[in-house]
C-alpha cells in the first residue's frame, strides 16, 4: 500500500512538473438576458495580470497550475477559480452567470392636485391673525397697545405668521406651475422653479381672485420674459 502511494506522489509532481503553463479557455453565459460582454476581463489574482474576453463570452489565458482567477464583468457578480489543470494541462470551463440585484432608490410620487382643489387653496389663502389692539380697543387699553408696537416678542410672532403666509402662498404657485407642465402650457425645468416663482412674485390678492384663464394668461406672459431674460 506505500508504494502505491509513494508512486501516486511521484506521478502527482511529474504531472505538476509537467504543465509549466495551463491553457485556461472557457466562456460566461447569461441564460435571462443574452448580450455582449464587450467589458468581460479574466484577472490572474495571483499574478496580477488580466486580459479581456471576447464579446460572445469565451476567454483564453494561459495560467499557472494552483493559479486564483477571477472573471469580473460590470454588473454581474465576480466568478472565481482555483486552477486544477487536466492530463492535457488545460482547463475548460462554462460559467453560468446572474447580473448583480439592483438597488433602486425610493421614490415618493405625489399627484397632481386638480385646477379645482387650487382653486380652493387660493381662496382659502389668509394671513394667520395675530391679536392686535386696534381701533377703539387702542383708547380703553393703551398699555397693551403700547406694548403690541415695542415689544420684540410681538413683533416676531407677526414676522413668523407673514412667513408662514408667504410658504403657502409659494406651495400654491409652485402646485400651479406643477400643473401647467404637465399640461404644456409652460416649459419650465424643475431646477427653475424657485427662480421662477421668485420673478412671478404675484400679488396675493390678485392670486385669491384671479380666474383660470387671467392666471394662465399672467403666468404664459411672465414666463415669456423669463426666458427672454435667462437666455
Amino acid at each position: 500500500m506505500l508504494f502505491y502511494f509513494v508512486l501516486a506522489l511521484i506521478a502527482q509532481k511529474a504531472f505538476t512538473q509537467k504543465c509549466d503553463k495551463v491553457l485556461f479557455t472557457g466562456k460566461v453565459i447569461d441564460t435571462l438576458r443574452p448580450q455582449n460582454f464587450y467589458n468581460l476581463m479574466v484577472v490572474n489574482r495571483s499574478t496580477g495580470i488580466g486580459v479581456f474576453g471576447q464579446p460572445n463570452g469565451s476567454f483564453f489565458v494561459y495560467v499557472s497550475n494552483g493559479d486564483s482567477i477571477s472573471i469580473s464583468i460590470k454588473e454581474y457578480t465576480t466568478v472565481n477559480i482555483i486552477i486544477k489543470a487536466d492530463s492535457n494541462c488545460q482547463v475548460r470551463k462554462q460559467f453560468i452567470i446572474e447580473r448583480k440585484p439592483q438597488e433602486i432608490q425610493e421614490v415618493i410620487i405625489k399627484p397632481l392636485k386638480t385646477l379645482e382643489q387650487i382653486k380652493e387653496e387660493r381662496e382659502n389663502l389668509a394671513l394667520r391673525e395675530t391679536r392686535q389692539v386696534t381701533g377703539l380697543e387702542v383708547l380703553r387699553s393703551p398699555i397693551t397697545a403700547l406694548y403690541q408696537a415695542f415689544s420684540k416678542r410681538e413683533k416676531n410672532k407677526r414676522w413668523i405668521a407673514e412667513q408662514e403666509f408667504k410658504d403657502d402662498q409659494r406651495k400654491i404657485v409652485r402646485e400651479l406651475l406643477h400643473l401647467y407642465v404637465a399640461y404644456d402650457i409652460i416649459e419650465l425645468s424643475e431646477e427653475d422653479f424657485d427662480a421662477f416663482i421668485y420673478f412671478l412674485n404675484v400679488n396675493d390678492s390678485f392670486l385669491k381672485t384671479a380666474s383660470e384663464m387671467e392666471l394662465i394668461t399672467f403666468i404664459q406672459d411672465k414666463f415669456d420674459h423669463f426666458k427672454r431674460i435667462n437666455k
